[in-house]
């Protein structure tokens, strides 16, 4: 069998979103000659950069980390600014907090948002008549906003081609080995049509999200510690008095409805019923294998059930569909629900990152590492 060998300045493996913006800031803002961008599946943006709750983040989530609660609030307006036409405002965003089981006070919420320099407001009594009185303490007015992310692979796909990036669709990466001779890595590659091909480059960017360490070769795996789940989120067509609304309700029982602009629907989610089982991730255990094989029965009868006891009107929403997908999670912040980026140089195979970003926003951190790093 005949191997083809290519070269490249740099391959990134993963076309999602945050695989698409390094490959475009390393042509356009770096100044890479050829890039070379792999994506396993047949267009961009399809699998975890779709297969989520569309959430624009401004902190609120997250009041018990700190750290990325601020950076939110601080990369929110840089998202608005840079991806306008993928972003939904119009619509009232509201979060209340649970009088029993809550991780935080109503007041302790309000206190957490002005030490992050959160909007947040009282909600008006009509907005507080959506909840039923006895589960929820208290409900503000917040801005948050949520991503059309068809709207960002189709800038995605533009903004690839104006920076002259070679994109291999329907392309898995199977091995990132190093050369023992000079400085260069090897990137072996399988087309779904067929056959074999090797692209010697300089750098290489694991952008897999989920499919992190799954490649052979020289490639040592992440030091982080990850956790892989297998999650749900439904789709739902909103009752009229929720269609122009998004609700989350912290900090325990911890449920969200948000607008989902791609389909025109709303996303429920759920914190005992969205995961559906888990694992600690390791290499030769394939995470979308593990989906594939998975029978997907949804569980969006009992998410609707224990939502509708604290927001009745979902009652009325119709059940369209369920999007599963793979969750990747750092295990370090199991516990604090923290959501920063993995941003890792293999030592042993220099040249080498593995970068993967809890949230759609923390693309900024990321640039921010990569404007620090000496592409020469």
């Amino acid at each position: 069998m005949t191997v083809q060998r290519v070269t490249a300045d740099a391959v990134i493996i993963g076309g999602g979103f945050y695989g698409s913006a390094i490959a475009i800031y390393l042509a356009k803002t770096r100044g890479l000659r050829r890039v070379v961008l792999l994506e396993r599946e047949p267009e961009l943006l399809l699998r975890a950069s779709y297969n989520n709750q569309a959430r624009v983040h401004n902190g609120y989530h997250y009041p018990r980390s700190f750290t990325t609660a601020f950076r939110s609030r601080v990369n929110l307006p840089r998202f608005v600014r840079d991806w306008p036409q993928a972003v939904k405002q119009d619509f009232v965003k509201l979060y209340a907090i649970a009088k029993r089981n809550s991780k935080v006070t109503a007041k302790q919420f309000e206190r957490f948002c002005h030490e992050i320099g959160a909007k947040i407001r009282p909600a008006e009594s009509v907005l507080k008549r959506l909840f039923e009185p006895r589960l929820i303490e208290d409900v503000f007015l917040v801005e948050e906003y949520a991503f059309d992310s068809t709207r960002l692979a189709e800038w995605a796909v533009e903004e690839l081609r104006n920076a002259g990036v070679e994109v291999h669709y329907s392309t898995r990466a199977l091995a990132i080995s190093r050369s023992q001779t000079d400085k260069s890595l090897t990137v072996d590659i399988q087309p779904k049509s067929g056959g074999a091909s090797s692209i010697t480059c300089r750098y290489v960017f694991n952008c897999t999200y989920s499919g992190l360490n799954q490649f052979s070769g020289d490639f040592p795996g992440t030091q982080t510690g990850l956790k892989q789940e297998v999650t749900e989120m439904a789709l739902m067509q909103a009752p009229d008095v929720l269609k122009e609304i998004g609700v989350t309700v912290m900090d325990g029982p911890f449920f969200s409805m948000m607008p989902f602009p791609a389909r025109g629907l709303h996303t429920l989610s759920h914190v005992r019923y969205t995961p559906h089982f888990s694992w600690k991730d390791e290499q030769g255990t394939d995470p979308y294998k593990k989906l594939d094989e998975y029978d997907r029965a949804t569980r969006v009868d009992r998410m609707v059930r224990d939502v509708g006891r604290y927001l009745p009107a979902v009652l009325g929403a119709k059940y369209v569909d369920s999007l599963f997908e793979v969750k990747t999670v750092l295990v370090k912040n199991e516990g604090d629900d923290g959501r920063p980026i993995l941003f890792e140089k293999h030592a042993e195979l220099p040249g080498c990152y593995s970068v993967l970003g809890g949230k759609i926003d923390n693309i900024y951190d990321v640039l921010e590492k990569l404007d620090a790093e000496f592409f020469g």
